[in-house]
């Protein structure tokens, strides 16, 4: 049985040209603000987000809360569901920069 371990900055994208793995937190702020791009510190390559990357934070963040709230909610009480919905967001939108993808600005 081979075991993979990866280094923490593994799983994060990198740098196209220098690869310098960005941070979680550049990665999340670039999302948040309007899918910003993300500039490397190391090189100043500009990297934007992929249609396939914005799909991914719409499918990890949206998606999940509205479908439990809509449909899988069992639930009588309003702010339960709200509140699990919510949650379900939160967890969501602290995933997605492990899975989002960008691209050299070109």
């Amino acid at each position: 049985m081979v075991v993979l371990i990866k280094k923490r900055g593994d799983i994060l994208q990198k740098c196209s040209k220098c690869n310098r793995h960005f941070r979680w937190a550049e990665i999340y702020n670039s999302f948040v603000w309007s899918y910003k791009p993300i500039e490397c510190n190391k090189c100043g390559t500009e990297h934007r987000i992929t249609i396939s990357g914005r799909f991914t934070c719409v499918f990890l963040i949206i998606v999940p809360m509205l479908i439990f709230t809509n449909f899988l909610s069992p639930f009588e009480n309003f702010f339960v569901t709200l509140a699990i919905g919510l949650s379900l967001l939160i967890i969501g939108s602290l995933l997605t920069p492990f899975f989002v993808t960008y691209r050299e600005k070109l």
